[in-house]
């Protein structure tokens, strides 16, 4: 097994440490999202159509895919911190291609994107078990938060800079490389800081993570992530062109999107930590799942703008707690923190294969009918799937 033995941190160094959690966090998410409100920019800049448009959010996802199984390896070679360095300089690097208007470079930054966005989505649940193995379900709660916050403020801002300001989609896309730019300086800061202090001596063991992949519990909780992974990602591309579909302003959409990740903040913060408390999750994932049932059930049904309203705001209660749920019962499901690096590598892996489906999936359904009932249909389906495989990942066991 993989261990790594630290020296007793500082107080000073634990603020950091903190800080440096969270600078990441905030690049976990906005990138992505910041997408959603201008995909008729893209869509008219660039003449790409809707399963064009799918491939390319879907592209971050397939990175999570491939790359997720494989951080855990490159992180017992050259550290944690340093491949969370080389992680946030990939995003930047893919931030600075995205940003200009050539298509092959829109999709390999996008690509990059998502590469950057893979090695810290693996390693913080590991960072987390390790150096606060008694506050689990309290970081998890606020770095997701973190992560859902800087999420809504990319899609609510998206509109307003590429339109409103007249930036055009470039800037608007662009403007996440500073809070990436930020995240690198402070842990160049913390790791330089941590060797002039000589504090941490870390040895590395090789383990053999197979029986990782023969545990039923590993991809129940696997599969779980990925199922309302395939909702969420699918959601957040496409739910501005939904709202626009029944009459909603482009600008309006993208604040809807906005309102749909803020209005789960409390649920991000509060779910990990309600969760830590009980040995059995089954009965939060049952309502959870039950809010986005009813949510999805209001946008393919409803018709008015104020069910319309309540249906974002179900959904996005359900999806601000489901995530960082599914991102804690890495943890919670684990007993050291290699186990838990290890568990986070397969389950990403294994869920984000199937999250990459759902935008290129929605997004083929509409070009070929020229509605969104069959997609949310899908998104239905789905949900009742995330229920009953979480029923199976809530459950009182460890690997």
């Amino acid at each position: 097994m993989n261990r790594y033995k630290y020296g007793q941190l500082k107080s000073t160094n634990q603020v950091l440490l903190i800080s440096a959690v969270l600078l990441v966090a905030c690049n976990l998410r906005a990138a992505i999202t910041s997408v959603g409100p201008i995909i008729g920019l893209l869509r008219e800049s660039l003449s790409l159509s809707n399963g064009s448009i799918g491939i390319l959010t879907s592209l971050p996802l397939i990175a999570f895919a491939v790359m997720s199984p494989i951080v855990p390896k490159i992180s017992t070679r050259f550290t944690n911190e340093t491949t969370l360095i080389a992680g946030m300089c990939t995003l930047s690097f893919g931030i600075i291609l995205r940003s200009i208007p050539f298509i092959p470079l829109l999709f390999i930054g996008t690509m990059l994107i998502g590469v950057g966005i893979a090695i810290s989505n693996v390693l913080l649940p590991g960072i987390i078990k390790e150096r606060f193995p008694n506050q689990v379900p309290l970081m998890t709660s606020v770095y997701t938060t973190t992560m859902s916050l800087f999420a809504a403020l990319a899609s609510g801002v998206s509109i307003p800079l590429a339109v409103g300001a007249g930036l055009g989609w470039e800037f608007a896309l662009g403007i996440w490389i500073v809070p990436a730019l930020v995240g690198i300086g402070i842990w160049v800061y913390f790791v330089k800081q941590r060797k002039s202090a000589d504090e941490v001596n870390m040895y590395y063991v090789k383990a053999d993570d197979s029986k990782m992949w023969r545990s039923p519990l590993a991809w129940q909780v696997a599969i779980f992530l990925g199922l309302q992974a395939f909702s969420y990602n699918a959601l957040m591309t496409w739910l501005p062109e939904i709202l626009i579909d029944y009459g909603v302003t482009s600008k309006s959409a993208g604040w809807m999107l906005s309102f749909n990740q803020l209005i789960g903040l409390p649920a991000s913060l509060l779910v990990p930590i309600i969760a830590g408390k009980f040995t059995s999750q089954r009965g939060i994932i049952l309502i959870l799942c039950t809010l986005a049932f009813g949510g999805y059930i209001g946008l393919l049904f409803g018709e008015s703008y104020d069910v319309m309203i309540w249906s974002v705001g179900l959904i996005g209660v359900a999806y601000g707690g489901l995530f960082p749920l599914s991102l804690a019962f890495l943890a919670m499901r684990t007993t050291t923190a290699m186990q838990a690096a290890k568990l986070s590598g397969m389950a990403q892996a294994i869920g984000y294969s199937l999250a990459a489906i759902g935008p290129v999936l929605l997004g083929s359904l509409v070009d070929t009918t020229g509605t969104w009932t069959f997609s949310l249909s899908i998104l239905l389906f789905v949900t009742v799937l995330t229920l009953i495989v979480g029923f199976g990942a809530g459950r009182n066991r460890v690997l």
